[in-house]
């Protein structure tokens, strides 16, 4: 199955795909509101604004399985996003990235290698993974990595038209 047909829901419940960002660059990030790297929601949030008219979107991912640093309703994490961060990049409904209920989505984004060649389950909370417009994983990267880094910043340009 193609990472553009697996069934995703929006923060707001609706129903989407990733398939709505066909053509597009994706950078899909696990994110968490009470975690110590939270406030890379700033940084993602300026990739946000400086890509997307080039085509390129963040999409967040609320997860609760690390610490419970995601407690919130969908509702919760929406105002959080918005009023602490400025939150404007599309956001998914809570889901779970690893284990026995793991999202048929991180099932295929946790195949990928990381930098140093290794694949599997998220380590913790801001793991972020970088979608082609063509919807292969061209590249993931650990939560330590901030999403201003030089290697993400190349890593999306590489992805998008001059």
């Amino acid at each position: 199955m193609s990472l553009y047909d697996i069934p995703l829901t929006t923060l707001t419940g609706a129903a989407t795909s990733l398939g709505e960002y066909k053509g597009k660059a994706v950078l899909i990030v696990n994110v968490a509101s009470k975690c110590g790297l939270t406030p890379q929601y700033g940084g993602l949030e300026n990739l946000q604004k400086r890509y997307r008219s080039r085509g390129f979107t963040v999409l967040g991912a609320p997860c609760n399985q690390f610490g419970g640093q995601e407690p919130g309703t969908s509702e919760e994490i929406s105002t959080f996003c918005s009023t602490t961060y400025g939150v404007t990049f599309p956001m998914l409904d809570k889901l779970e990235v690893n284990g026995e209920r793991r999202h048929p989505l991180y099932a295929q984004l946790t195949q990928t290698p990381d930098a140093a060649g290794e694949a599997g389950d998220v380590q913790w909370n801001f793991e972020k993974f970088l979608i082609t417009p063509e919807g292969a994983v061209a590249a993931r990267f650990r939560p330590g990595t901030e999403p201003e880094s030089p290697e993400v910043v190349e890593a999306i340009e590489a992805q998008l038209p001059a």
